[in-house]
């Protein structure tokens, strides 16, 4: 290919997502999903036979009624505010380089999009892990699926990868003014903001995974700016979507806002600085499910904060960030 064709390519990539509200569609995801070894770190001989068994005969149903209640015209949220992020960082950073975007599971797919970039001239691209904070089960998993695809390649593209943002400035700025922002609008004054990220089995931590203290890390960040401006609002950390018998990482969402509920707290807003887009775990997991755990308990004001998604504060930070991995290129 001659060197004046050459192109510069951006990959945004996030979770994933079921291509319709359905229980086929989610047992197809569900079942590239928890098949990933990143996933669920369980020997295949012990776990096959519970996930075809057991989890794929039942959860898809569930989880399919979960989605129905947040899929929109354009679709899964996660895939629709996603591809939004992705045209917006297209009109930044001009016409010089191409921004596409893939989930790691499910459509669009991470081998599909980079062949579809290499085709379009891209011979440098930058995959960009829409995670804050490393875990193996997902930045790491975004790097088995990428080598993946480029075992299939003759003529590879080099490639760079975006390093976990958990803690730089451009990062903690963006969540400082979008939260603020929210917060500010409310039509009432929280007595407590809880940051909710995604749980993890303990053992992860156990065993070296950094996400833990990627969160904690996150978390006292945003408290200290976040003080500044809500001096007397009281912040609590706590991880949301246990599954299974094992222990997770604690405390958990539900039983935080059931214990604040008990104990008096009548007024509360969540967020959640560990998702770049809105999804089912903050549009229904939050949104609905853990309204009505807090209401139940007794709490009357709740209120989920949005995701920095395609908002001006956070395409900013993507901005930020991709140009500065893109250096020299």
């Amino acid at each position: 290919m001659p060197a004046s064709d050459s192109r510069v390519g951006v990959l945004l990539v996030n979770l994933g997502t079921p291509d319709a509200p359905t229980a086929p569609a989610v047992r197809r995801y569900l079942a590239e999903f928890l098949s990933d070894p990143r996933v669920v770190e369980i020997p295949a001989i012990a776990w096959k036979p519970i996930l075809h068994g057991v989890i794929l005969r039942t959860r898809p149903a569930k989880s399919a009624h979960a989605y129905g209640q947040v899929w929109t015209d354009k679709g899964s949220p996660l895939a629709a505010i996603t591809a939004a992020q992705a045209t917006a960082l297209q009109q930044r950073m001009g016409e010089g380089i191409t921004v596409d975007w893939a989930m790691r599971y499910g459509n669009p797919a991470i081998p599909a999009r980079l062949s579809a970039m290499k085709a379009a001239g891209c011979d440098r691209i930058l995959i960009a892990p829409l995670y804050p904070q490393y875990s193996g089960a997902t930045t790491a998993s975004v790097a088995d699926k990428v080598g993946q695809a480029m075992a299939a390649m003759r003529a590879q593209p080099t490639l760079r990868t975006l390093p976990p943002y958990y803690a730089d400035p451009v990062h903690i700025d963006a969540l400082e003014t979008d939260l603020s922002r929210q917060l500010a609008a409310l039509a009432f004054v929280p007595e407590v903001l809880v940051l909710s990220f995604h749980g993890m089995p303990q053992r992860t931590t156990d065993l070296g995974d950094p996400y833990y203290w990627h969160c904690r890390e996150t978390s006292h960040l945003l408290v200290e700016r976040l003080h500044r401006r809500f001096p007397a609002l009281r912040i609590e950390t706590s991880f949301q979507s246990r599954f299974g018998r094992a222990k997770w990482l604690e405390p958990s969402t539900e039983h935080l806002l059931e214990t604040e509920a008990k104990a008096g707290t009548r007024r509360i807003a969540v967020a959640a600085p560990g998702f770049s887009a809105d999804c089912v775990e903050t549009l229904e997991e939050l949104a609905i499910r853990a309204r009505e755990v807090f209401e139940a308990a007794g709490g009357t004001d709740f209120a989920v904060l949005s995701c920095l998604n395609d908002t001006p504060a956070g395409i900013d930070m993507l901005e930020a960030l991709v140009r500065r991995e893109l250096s020299g290129w």
